[in-house]
C-alpha cells in the first residue's frame, strides 16, 4: 500500500473505508470513528475529514463500496463459473452478510442513517449499485427489461435478508441462511410460473391482429 500521507483523497477514502465500521460499532458514524480510523492508518484526523466532506453518509457509502470490491476479488470468474445462477446469487449475498457480521451494530446504525428522509435518495442508489454489482459478478449480461427486473427483485431479497440478519442470534447465522434460501426459492417459483404463463401467452390470439382484421377485413 502507498504511503497514506502521500495518497490522493480518493485513495485515502478507499484505504479508510474498511477501518470505519469497527469504530462505528462503538462511536457511531461520526467524527470520532473517523479519527480513530485515521489514527490506525497513520494520518491526521483533519486530512481524513477531507476525504469525507459529506460526513456519515459518505463514510457508509465508502464502506459498502469496499465490501463490493472485496466481493469481486473473492469471486473471480473461475469460481463463479463452477456455480449455478441460484448458487451464485446466494453465495454473493451471504458473502456480504458474513463480511458485515463482525460489525453488525455498525450496519444497524448505517441502516438507520440511510432511512432518514434526507438520505433516502442515497439509500436507493446504494441498493441499486449493490444489486447491480452482484448480478454483474454473477455473469448477468441482460440489457432489456430483465436487467431492471432482476435488480429490483434482488434489492427486495437482500433488504429483507439484511433485516433478518440484524436480529439473528443463531449459530452460524443459520436463521439468515434459511431465510435467504426460502426467499430465493420463492423467486425461482415465481420466475418459473411467469415463464410458463408467458409461454402460454404466445399461443393466445393476438389482440392487435384481431383489431386489424376488424378495420381491414380479409376479402
Amino acid at each position: 500500500m502507498a504511503d497514506p500521507l502521500e495518497m490522493t483523497l480518493d485513495e485515502l477514502r478507499a484505504a479508510l473505508a474498511p477501518l470505519l465500521p469497527a469504530n462505528a460499532v462503538f462511536d457511531g458514524w461520526g467524527g470520532k470513528a473517523l479519527a480513530m480510523a485515521a489514527a490506525e492508518l497513520g494520518i491526521p484526523a483533519e486530512r481524513a475529514r477531507l476525504a469525507f466532506p459529506g460526513g456519515a453518509p459518505e463514510m457508509i457509502d465508502a464502506w459498502f463500496d469496499a465490501i463490493d470490491r472485496a466481493m469481486a476479488t473473492a469471486f473471480p470468474l473461475e469460481r463463479i463459473e463452477t456455480l449455478k445462477v441460484r448458487a451464485r446469487i446466494r453465495d454473493l449475498i451471504l458473502y456480504r452478510v458474513e463480511v458485515a457480521n463482525p460489525h453488525k451494530e455498525a450496519l444497524r446504525r448505517a441502516v438507520a442513517i440511510l432511512a432518514q428522509p434526507q438520505n433516502l435518495g442515497l439509500a436507493a442508489r446504494l441498493a441499486w449499485r449493490g444489486a447491480d454489482r452482484i448480478w454483474r459478478i454473477a455473469g448477468d449480461t441482460a440489457t432489456d427489461f430483465n436487467h431492471y427486473s432482476k435488480r429490483a427483485i434482488l434489492i427486495g431479497v437482500y433488504a429483507s435478508t439484511t433485516l433478518v440478519f440484524l436480529d439473528d442470534q443463531s449459530e452460524g447465522l443459520e436463521e439468515t441462511r434459511s431465510f435467504l434460501d426460502r426467499r430465493i426459492d420463492d423467486v425461482m417459483r415465481f420466475e418459473k410460473a411467469k415463464g410458463q404463463w408467458l409461454g402460454r401467452g404466445t399461443r393466445l390470439p393476438s389482440l392487435s391482429r384481431f383489431l386489424g382484421r376488424l378495420r381491414y377485413p380479409v376479402v
